[in-house]
């Protein structure tokens, strides 16, 4: 009930107050507790709300504000072994105390990553990290970018008036935008795979004078930057579709949370926005881009909402749905970068093209991220169905050096070994029904030599850090479990197997989202493929 009453207050503000950019801005600069009093005092709540949420963001936290510099410790970066010798040479030119590190910034196709002046680098030689500190140049995020299939996702676009002349077709009739995406068979692109136009259909038949269109952009998974790729390479594809989803529910607020690691992306989309505002094609839309301020559990939905309105990013009780109840408490249409991206070809197309693409229930095409362990690695469009091996080999080159297995989805996303690529195709049925995950359709390539003790200790130990409290079964289990692997990596200690298994099962089953309850798949793949290599730790 606490949580509504300041859910309502923060929405006589609404967008243009934003109590959270309120709270960022002053959380960044020495401010003092009289002016986190004032903020408070004017959005009429409590100061422990102001103040719990600048305590609970990595890039707002006091102990962060002298950081200059973030090193990536991603799992792509982790893997691939570079980031110690970049700490090191970072060192040689600026003090120690000015670094600090981030989960994830984009770069797992190079590695070496690094964020600096709100600019993303991926730089090895003392002479350019040099010329990077003393010049503060931006440098292009350079990858391959190819596809298999019709390019949907990775097509120019060559006009914006006549790419957004679509609308003229369906902003008077909002029923057959949902009917062609229900014929499409699109479902979302973050991960879950849920219908689309479920979400859709539920927020048109909400009565509500507000409703929204939220685009979840705060991709934190490490090894994934597709939803990069589509904010700096194609940002008219997801406005477009976030502007059809406004039409089609009734709403005139489109927010994207954009998370921090990507200000090229923050950039780029607000250019976008711009130029639609310029050649007058917004439709009385709206857009407002929230920055993230470090919080990997604000790619969960309802923590994503909660963020935006100022609170804690404490993952809510479902139901009810965001459909139902979402942003300021409002009817919210909340989907990834990826499934918005997909709406002007399946609305210019059709949905019967749309659904004769892919395989079964997976339709259409998907973004693949391939990481630095390939001999082309870069962003790949492939069409739903297309044999994994194909992927990797075809389009990714193969792989450079030996590896041992791939995780694919993000750090909740399972661990693949390598022999069991070839029974897996890119599509959600396969990956669930051989016990793995798609999600983003990331991919960390983790290598012969890499100790896979350590790697699902860094799972757990990423769990403990991005945790957001809500629950004790994550916010306690995802430590425990990260001591225990660390005690038996470092002392002479073996796990209890069976303890362990209990961990599992409970961070599996009583989470109340997918990072708690997430984390526990990677694990058991490991424990099952990889048994020989693990039973040293275990008793």
């Amino acid at each position: 009930m606490a949580n509504k009453n300041i859910r309502s207050l923060s929405y006589r503000k609404e967008l243009d107050d934003n109590l959270f950019e309120n709270i960022s801005t002053l959380a960044k600069k020495p401010a003092n507790q009289e002016e986190f009093h004032q903020l408070a005092e004017r959005f009429m709540v409590d100061d422990s709300v102001v103040l719990g949420t600048a305590s609970f963001y990595d890039f707002l936290k006091p102990e962060n504000q002298n950081k200059t510099i973030h090193v990536c410790n991603g799992t792509a970066c982790m893997v691939a072994g570079t980031q110690d010798g970049l700490t090191k040479k970072l060192k040689t030119i600026v003090s120690e105390e000015k670094i600090g590190h981030v989960p994830c910034l984009g770069h797992c196709h190079k590695n070496n990553a690094f964020l600096y002046d709100d600019k993303t680098y991926s730089e090895n030689s003392i002479e350019a990290l040099q010329d990077i500190i003393t010049n503060k140049q931006s440098l292009e995020n350079q990858y391959h970018i190819d596809y298999n299939s019709s390019p949907i996702l990775t097509s120019k676009v060559e006009n914006i008036t006549e790419f957004y002349s679509l609308i003229e077709d369906f902003k008077n009739d909002a029923d057959k935008v949902i009917d062609e995406l229900k014929t499409s068979h699109l479902r979302g692109r973050g991960g879950a795979g849920f219908p689309f136009f479920f979400k859709l259909d539920t927020v048109s038949m909400e009565e509500s004078e507000q409703k929204y269109i939220v685009c979840n952009a705060d991709e934190g998974d490490p090894g994934a930057y597709s939803d990069m790729y589509l904010m700096e390479h194609q940002p008219h594809k997801v406005l477009f579709g976030m502007m059809m989803a406004g039409i089609a529910v009734g709403a005139d607020t489109g927010v994207l949370y954009i998370r921090g690691e990507y200000p090229d992306s923050i950039r780029k989309v607000k250019k976008a926005i711009k130029e639609l505002e310029k050649l007058n094609l917004l439709h009385h839309f709206r857009f407002k881009i929230i920055r993230g301020q470090g919080a990997y559990v604000c790619g969960e939905e309802t923590a994503l909402l909660s963020s935006i309105e100022g609170l804690r990013p404490e993952v809510r009780v479902r139901p009810p749905y965001p459909a139902q109840y979402g942003l300021y408490g409002k009817p919210t249409v909340l989907s990834n970068v990826e499934t918005f991206a997909n709406i002007h070809w399946i609305l210019q197309n059709g949905g019967t093209a749309y659904s004769q693409m892919g395989i079964g229930k997976s339709t259409g095409t998907k973004l693949v991220s391939l990481d630095g362990f390939f001999n082309r690695p870069g962003m790949y469009e492939i069409e739903m169905g297309t044999p994994l091996k194909t992927v990797f080999d075809e389009y990714g080159h193969g792989f450079k050096s030996d590896i041992k297995a791939v995780q694919i989805g993000g750090p909740l996303g399972g661990i693949i070994p390598i022999h069991k690529i070839a029974d897996l195709s890119l599509d959600f049925e396969s990956f669930t029904s051989q016990g793995f995950l798609l999600g983003h359709a990331s991919v960390v390539s983790i290598p012969e030599q890499f100790p896979m003790v350590k790697f699902i200790g860094h799972l757990l130990e990423f769990t403990a850090d991005e945790s957001c409290g809500k629950c004790y079964p994550c916010r306690i289990g995802s430590h425990r479990g990260y001591e225990m692997l660390k005690k038996a990596q470092n002392e002479d200690y073996k796990i209890d197997r069976q303890l362990f298994d209990d961990l599992i099962e409970t961070l599996e089953i009583g989470s109340l989202c997918a990072l708690g309850g997430g984390v526990p798949l990677p694990i058991k793949n490991a424990l099952q493929y990889f048994e020989k290599e693990l039973k040293e730790y275990f008793a």
